[in-house]
């Protein structure tokens, strides 16, 4: 089995719209017998209040924690490919903010894997998301 780190396939965060192609391809291999793919949108609402739109803000050392993150997933989990792409700047709804993608040969380790790597790339990944709201007012989400 090859170290964690040579399971990595894709780690970037981008002001460019993101490719669900690009991440997917990234993952893909003839060992795999299964691959999860989680997108992650700008959606028209949080909780009660309708959203008009979202900026996301990077930390200069986000891109080094997303390389931890996905090591550490890839050194639990018995995955062939890790990827996973976060966009930064203003967001419209509908946008793509992030792209994650997991294979290994059985689909249960890539489900698994999957989950661990977004749900703590979300806790742990120094992005932060600058919601505006249709009423006028705004909020930060995952400042420290």
């Amino acid at each position: 089995m090859n170290a964690p780190s040579d399971r990595i396939r894709l780690l970037d965060i981008r002001d460019v719209p993101l490719s669900v192609d690009e991440v997917a391809a990234a993952v893909a291999d003839p060992t795999a017998g299964g691959s999860t793919l989680f997108i992650g949108a700008v959606r028209d609402h949080d909780s009660d209040k309708s959203v008009t739109g979202l900026d996301y803000s990077a930390h200069p050392t986000a891109l080094d924690r997303l390389r931890e993150v996905a090591e550490v997933v890839a050194g639990k989990y018995d995955v062939i490919g890790v990827a996973a792409v976060h966009r930064v700047g203003p967001l419209a709804i509908g946008d793509l903010a992030v792209v994650v993608a997991v294979s290994a040969a059985h689909r249960g380790e890539a489900f698994d894997a999957s989950r661990a790597l977004i749900d703590d790339l979300k806790a742990t990944v120094p992005i932060w998301k600058h919601q505006l709201f249709e009423d006028g007012t705004e909020e930060w989400v995952g400042t420290p």
